[in-house]
């Protein structure tokens, strides 16, 4: 069956263009891979993804662009016709894509009105190994979303793009993979925006010599560190100058994409982080807030 198997790249609007992008390379750990007077992208050092954020000189700060991964042609193609027959809008046939990396996709409005992005064939960027304690990221870890409507939105992502349940915390997030990680996107009641990216780290010690490395560039944990008990990943949050919550995260648990079985986890302070020690909590993250221009196409660089 078609589906969707990874995450590729969050795309951003922002207002502080060059706060953002000081931020992903100078503080965050990325590296840049290209930029024009009005965008730029950056990729993770320990992994071949051609890059993993792009940014947008914007008037408003919002999330332009989700993209996510297939694994051919034949799977994109597929997957546009399971989105039209969805009823969702596609904004982008399937078509050759011009954008950094290139590859072969499309774009489309989920129900809630964020934008997403399905290709293959991206060509692949350069990677390295990295060590212990250098505490700079190795790919996208997961992405977290808010729906209006997020039952339904679970059942999209799995009937729609092929992914499966992992866990629910209680009746209100649910955590979905489409491999073998422990959940890819998780989604949780609200308006429709995001809620984080979170960012794998080689191990804990590189999550805390990250955290370290924020800290001395003035930016303060926002909520962490802890490990939740949903995929057992540890977590530390951060706030970016444009105000968008990124995540160290590490350990992330590995299961069975076929036969793992989910669970429901009822919620308490020691599920929500197993430690108990960090500072912060929920409460302490910007509060969700509708992203600006739902069903609204931002002039981006390649439209597929």
């Amino acid at each position: 069956m078609s589906r969707v198997t990874e995450i590729r790249y969050v795309g951003y609007g922002v207002k502080e263009f060059d706060a953002e992008k000081t931020y992903y390379t100078e503080v965050w750990g990325l590296e840049p891979v290209g930029e024009d007077p009005n965008h730029a992208w950056f990729k993770a050092q320990g992994h071949d993804e051609h890059h993993v954020v792009q940014l947008r000189r914007a008037d408003e700060n919002r999330v332009d662009v989700i993209a996510l991964a297939a694994d051919s042609r034949a799977d994109v193609d597929a997957l546009r016709t399971k989105v039209a027959d969805a009823g969702c809008q596609i904004v982008s046939e399937p078509a050759d894509l011009t954008s950094p990396g290139g590859g072969y996709g499309f774009r489309f409005f989920s129900p809630d009105g964020l934008m997403f992005e399905v290709s293959s064939d991206v060509a692949r960027g350069a990677k390295r190994e990295l060590a212990r304690w250098e505490g700079v990221p190795v790919k996208i870890s997961h992405i977290v979303l808010h729906s209006p409507n997020h039952q339904e939105a679970v059942k999209f992502f799995c009937d729609v793009l092929g992914f499966k349940v992992s866990d629910w915390l209680g009746d209100f997030m649910c955590f979905l993979r489409c491999n073998s990680a422990h959940h890819r996107i998780a989604i949780l009641p609200g308006p429709a925006c995001l809620n984080h990216v979170a960012y794998d780290m080689l191990s804990v010690d590189d999550m805390m010599r990250g955290a370290h490395r924020l800290k001395i560039k003035g930016i303060d944990i926002s909520w962490g560190p802890g490990r939740h008990t949903a995929g057992n990943n540890t977590f530390s949050y951060f706030v970016t100058p444009g105000g968008f919550v990124t995540e160290y995260t590490s350990d992330l648990e590995e299961v069975d994409f076929e036969a793992h079985q989910h669970k429901v986890h009822v919620p308490a302070p020691m599920v929500m982080d197993q430690w108990g020690i960090g500072v912060g909590g929920p409460q302490t993250m910007p509060h969700p807030h509708v992203n600006p221009g739902l069903f609204k196409t931002p002039e981006l660089v390649g439209e597929a």
